[in-house]
């Protein structure tokens, strides 16, 4: 390992918290889909912060406008308005199912967010005692400990007992599962439209309208969690509007902020309006920079070619990858849309990502088997064909990936 870059890996060891499993590079400068770390190696990069660099590294507009910003007003607090943040939630409101938003900092805060105004809906709206939440198996809302007492995976919940009480997880893609779940205390099922984290888990035809069906029928509140199949990740600007399927409740993060952390909540208005002053807040929520950093990134996904040229995107890679899985026993199964892609492999994926670094190619895991690629979604073609080199050199290796 260069010098530079173990000096710097020191340096962190020393001072953050082991809370993740860092691989050891120091990333200094991103263009476009592209990384270089502090002793200039470069890396096409499909990872794009996991899901958030919606329009690359250092786009120029979305830097200029942040520069802007940042020279004009960064922080008020919402005590008063700012026009940045109301210009955000109009565009949103624009090309949503949503009447209001509220802004917070990240996905998990956006979680919490719904959470709470299901729960504040139903004591105000609904017959009974109804509180719970019903979601999926395999589900990740995120870390804190609400949206961790949410998600459907024992992994990430090991040593944080007691969990929020009020979830009721089932199996995802089973209609059954959420009609036999569904009790006196039931106010609202919450679910990503595809699984992230779950491992790109996408729900059979049919299955995300049969829920909003079986939510009418009950008269429950859908909530989804759209952290980050949302802002143009699957080709569309929210994947609920591909599947026909319009939630009450929905949250958003990652591709939302392009790089800046900014979540928010949209909801109707008629659920929307149980949060009254006092009620939920965040200090930082709206900060004017970061809102400003979503307009540019809701302007740019919403011009005619850019969802198109996504999707098109998308749909070439999954066929070059079509191509590699004739060609290799490796691979077992692969699935997505836009952007947004999963191999399974019959050997681990860890060696295999490990290799694609070596040579230049940053990769991401959801499990010990699967991979997932989630590239800025503005990387060009020649940037999947190099990928593709990279992935097919070593999935076709006779080994594990570890050369």
């Amino acid at each position: 390992m260069l010098e530079q870059t173990q000096n710097w890996i020191n340096k962190g060891a020393e001072v953050l918290m082991p809370t993740y499993a860092r691989f050891p590079l120091v990333l200094t400068q991103g263009d476009g889909a592209v990384v270089a770390d502090v002793d200039g190696n470069t890396y096409i990069d499909f990872v794009s912060g996991i899901a958030v660099n919606a329009l690359g590294h250092c786009d120029a507009d979305f830097v200029n406008a942040v520069q802007d910003q940042a020279d004009t007003l960064l922080h008020v607090s919402n005590l008063y308005y700012n026009i940045p943040q109301i210009q955000l939630a109009e565009a949103l409101v624009e090309h949503s199912f949503a009447d209001k938003v509220f802004f917070c900092n990240s996905g998990a805060e956006s979680i919490e967010a719904a959470i709470k105004l299901a729960r504040l809906y139903a004591h105000q709206k609904m017959d009974g005692d109804r509180f719970e939440i019903i979601t999926m198996e395999r589900s990740f809302h995120g870390r804190t400990l609400a949206a961790l007492s949410a998600t459907g995976q024992t992994q990430y919940q090991q040593g944080f007992s007691p969990l929020l009480p009020g979830f009721k997880h089932v199996s995802f893609n089973n209609i059954e599962a959420i009609e036999k779940a569904i009790g006196p205390n039931t106010a609202a099922v919450m679910l990503e439209p595809i699984q992230g984290e779950g491992g790109v888990r996408i729900p059979a035809p049919g299955y995300l309208a049969a829920v909003r069906k079986l939510c009418d029928q009950y008269g429950l509140l859908l909530i989804f969690d759209e952290v980050q199949t949302g802002m143009g990740r699957t080709g569309h600007l929210f994947a609920y509007q591909e599947a026909g399927s319009t939630p009450d409740i929905m949250t958003l993060a990652k591709g939302l902020g392009g790089g800046l952390p900014v979540g928010a909540l949209l909801a109707k208005e008629a659920v929307a309006n149980c949060f009254q002053p006092g009620t939920h807040a965040s200090t930082f929520g709206g900060n004017p920079v970061v809102c400003r950093a979503g307009k540019i990134v809701i302007d740019r996904l919403t011009q005619p070619p850019f969802l198109k040229q996504v999707r098109e995107l998308g749909m070439d890679l999954l066929k070059q990858l079509e191509t590699l899985q004739k060609q290799t026993s490796v691979i077992t199964d692969l699935r997505g849309k836009g952007l947004m892609l999963a191999i399974d492999l019959n050997i681990s994926a860890a060696p295999v990502i490990d290799a694609a670094m070596k040579r230049g190619l940053l990769l991401n895991r959801t499990s010990e088997n699967t991979l997932r690629l989630v590239p800025p979604l503005t990387v060009l073609p020649e940037e999947i064909d190099q990928m593709m080199s990279i992935l097919s050199e070593i999935l076709k290796e006779p080994s594990d990936g570890k050369t």
